[in-house]
């Protein structure tokens, strides 16, 4: 009798559609998707190419073939039935409708539509509204259920990868002038996992934080010696575009005789790439304290820009001490350290005042807002009020506020901005 064990490494590179994939062995909870594709889906006997247009064979892949070959009339007729649900049944993307934990969740076909409610016990208890998920549905006598479902749960905000393959897929029939159907989904499989895949692949990918400049963050401290306090301000202080340096020294520290100790500069520059309402984008901050200059910025590209200005501004009456270096990751876990640790009872924070807090919450709000007049390249470019003029931009709009509204809930300090979400959708018109 075949066991297939040798055959299992072939299995998971055909699943993964890539000849170098993460190890089975250290990808443990993806066997919850291929394990299922071994035993029904696969067959190396298949064309390889196109490898999206293989036609799924009506008894199966070569597992589930040899062992009806074996053990003829050896099933139940609810095995049976499993089976052929197993093997007809093509996978796609659902998302939850309603979800009750612990009994079952209503989910919706995004690729071909429709409705159903399904009896699952363990996924329903961690699925929200809202939450996309890769799998196959087993209809079973008066009840449906998930006959397989992907351990990943695909978050709102990736919503738009799908839609865009259900475009594809709807272009791909055009000539026929119908809808697509479960057939489709079956042709197609191979296509429709490699969304699965991408999304997969991108979800256990960091996000690549950035500055507004597009540079990747790193956060760099740079300090100087200068000849004087006042030899450094008098340089520097032209970086803070728009502001004089009369109006810089008004929050300034000044000794009793005068003399300048300590001036703050924020170094600015016009406009900005990412933000074209912002009229000014701050690269990094100045501090000079006696002799000492010390400059924060967010990138080695602002680092290597600012030492270079200043040394230019400054010349021989400034050198550069040290640079030192921190992650967004070393830094948010600093931060975070510090508020666990107990406040002293002489260290009270003083109250926000009120009407100072509102205006600055009503000014990120406006920023916000203007949101939906800017051009977003998840929706290929277009403004989110241009988008909801048709089904699948207001689809993909609707999936990313409720992302950005997930996203709020994570927020527990009071003092973080949480911008108001149902205002953007009152905007666009959309439900709230």
């Amino acid at each position: 009798m075949h066991t297939f064990a040798e055959d299992i490494p072939d299995a998971w590179l055909d699943f993964n559609q890539d000849e170098s994939p993460l190890p089975i062995e250290e990808d443990a909870s993806e066997g919850q998707i291929f394990i299922p594709y071994l035993l029904f889906d696969w067959d190396p006997r298949r064309p390889l190419e196109p490898r999206q247009r293989r036609n799924p064979s009506p008894s199966g892949g070569l597992v589930t073939q040899t062992y009806l070959l074996q053990h003829p009339g050896h099933l139940s007729e609810l095995e049976r039935l499993i089976l052929e649900q197993a093997t007809t049944q093509p996978l796609s993307f659902y998302e939850v409708v309603r979800s009750d934990p612990g009994e079952g969740m209503r989910l919706r076909d995004v690729l071909i539509g429709g409705e159903m409610e399904v009896t699952e016990r363990t996924a329903s208890q961690t699925l929200r509204p809202g939450d996309l998920a890769y799998g196959q549905l087993c209809r079973l006598p008066e009840v449906v259920t998930l006959g397989r479902m992907a351990p990943h749960v695909i978050p709102p905000g990736s919503k738009a990868a799908i839609v865009r393959l259900r475009a594809k897929l709807r272009q791909k029939i055009s000539r026929q002038n119908r809808e697509l159907a479960a057939a489709d989904l079956l042709r197609y499989r191979e296509e429709i996992r490699t969304t699965y895949l991408d999304l997969r692949d991108a979800m256990r990918t960091p996000p690549r934080l950035t500055n507004t400049d597009g540079d990747p963050l790193l956060l760099h401290t740079l300090t100087f010696r200068a000849g004087s306090a006042h030899a450094a301000f008098e340089a520097l202080a032209p970086l803070e575009r728009g502001v004089s340096k009369k109006e810089l020294m008004e929050n300034a520290e000044l000794g009793d005789n005068g003399e300048l100790r300590r001036v703050e500069i924020a170094w600015l520059k016009q406009g900005n790439r990412m933000h074209k309402d912002w009229e000014n984008t701050v690269l990094g901050h100045i501090t000079i304290s006696g002799r000492s200059v010390v400059v924060d910025v967010n990138s080695e590209k602002r680092a290597a820009r600012i030492r270079h200005e200043i040394e230019r501004r400054l010349g021989i009456l400034v050198v550069h001490e040290k640079t030192v270096t921190q992650s967004p990751e070393a830094m948010l876990g600093k931060r975070e350290r510090g508020r666990a640790a107990p406040r002293r009872a002489s260290g009270v924070a003083p109250s926000p005042i009120p009407e100072m807090d509102e205006q600055v919450r009503a000014a990120f709000q406006h920023q916000v807002e203007n949101w939906i007049y800017r051009k977003v390249p998840v929706l290929g470019g277009r403004t989110p009020l241009e988008a909801v003029g048709d089904a699948d931009g207001k689809e993909i709009v609707e999936s990313l506020l409720l992302d950005w509204e997930r996203r709020n809930e994570t927020i527990t300090d009071p003092q973080v901005f949480r911008p108001d979400i149902n205002g953007l959708r009152r905007l666009l018109k959309l439900p709230i």
